[in-house]
């Protein structure tokens, strides 16, 4: 059901938008969508062209406000992630913490794509000073498991659930695909749990919402129409987020009027209180290659999920509000850990998937 907000947007942008126009751009839209996620059409690519189909399957990892903020360098026997240190988002992510974690979902992806076509993906830290990732490749039978199948349906879905439980295998299932080295998953499915997930949810995201840096660096990654979405193959299309299109120029004013601090907040409430449970994501350490291992993490639960039919959307205010932060940790009970995702889950609706830039765009 549409709420008010939804239907003034789409009558500002009905309005402001030429029907022939905005079919187009949807066509184009989908078109673009259909031609990323997908799987290789090739059925035995090799060489250069198996790497570079390896780098495609890893840019269909999630990443903060799909900055896609990495770059590939492809070696004979390996693919090196690096830091695009250029995407960063100083704002919500200061210290480079979500950023670590966005390469750590490439690694992921690239491992489960170098499975299935014959290669074993063996993880080594770079260079330091760069956080670069290596990805040692070598031969092995090729096996294509249902975590690969998944990388081209996985989506994170910021939309309503069904509110229903989940069973105990698929629990389990979950619990084992988001843990990891020196990382552990917590699952909260009870009610009164959740309810006291979303006081810190609600606490961070009014914090956010007052900060000037925070709303003005969420904007500029915010892609109003198709059209824009397709021009940048980056950022948040407004469909994915469930609100309608719109020029820019309209859509930033009307971003201005109806993003409000209660509004999102009673958004939250609602998606919260129609999720399955909430999955927090700790790691032992508060470094880099921990963060790296929790995005690692994070993608195998993804994958696992949208195998099961279980969508999954983040909610980390909570962790990227540097003064919330240790009141959460405090909360949860886990001393001086860092609590490093929150993500919620259920069975919902797809939404319009992301878009992603060229390979070439990429590669280095």
């Amino acid at each position: 059901m549409l709420t008010r907000r939804q239907i003034v947007l789409g009558a500002a942008a009905s309005a402001a938008i030429p029907t022939l126009a905005a079919c187009s751009s949807n066509a184009n839209y989908e078109e673009a969508a259909r031609s990323i996620w997908r799987h290789n059409s090739t059925k035995s690519p090799d060489g250069g062209a198996l790497l570079r189909e390896l780098v495609r399957y890893a840019t269909l990892a999630p990443s903060s406000h799909n900055t896609q903020c990495w770059k590939f360098r492809i070696e004979e026997r390996a693919i090196v992630i690096e830091p695009d240190l250029s995407r960063r988002c100083p704002a919500v992510d200061p210290d480079n913490h979500h950023l670590f974690v966005s390469l750590g979902c490439a690694a992921e992806n690239l491992a489960h794509a170098a499975l299935a076509n014959g290669l074993r993906a063996e993880m080594v830290m770079g260079q330091k000073i760069t956080g670069s990732i290596v990805m040692n490749l070598a031969p092995t039978p090729a096996q294509a498991s249902p975590l690969f199948q998944s990388i081209v349906d996985r989506q994170c879905t910021r939309a309503d659930y069904d509110g229903k439980p989940l069973s105990v295998d698929e629990m389990r299932l979950l619990e084992q695909a988001g843990t990891g080295a020196g990382v552990r998953i917590i699952l909260l499915t009870e009610r009164p749990a959740i309810a006291g997930v979303l006081e810190y949810v609600v606490s961070g995201n009014s914090a956010q919402m007052k900060d000037a840096a925070f709303v003005s660096e969420l904007k500029s990654w915010i892609r109003f129409n198709a059209s824009q979405a397709v021009a940048s193959g980056d950022g948040l299309f407004s469909r994915s987020t469930g609100n309608p299109s719109a020029p820019p120029w309209l859509g930033k004013h009307l971003m201005d009027l109806f993003f409000t601090e209660n509004s999102e907040n009673d958004k939250y409430a609602r998606q919260m209180r129609s999720s399955a449970g909430i999955a927090v994501f700790v790691s032992e350490a508060n470094d880099p290659a921990h963060w790296i291992e929790v995005g690692r993490c994070y993608e195998r639960f993804a994958l696992r999920a949208t195998a099961l039919g279980i969508r999954n959307a983040f909610l980390n205010q909570p962790v990227e509000v540097a003064t919330i932060r240790p009141q959460f940790a405090a909360w949860l009970g886990i001393g001086n850990s860092r609590p490093d995702l929150i993500v919620r889950f259920g069975r919902g609706p797809k939404m319009p998937p992301s878009l992603r830039r060229p390979i070439q765009a990429v590669l280095v």
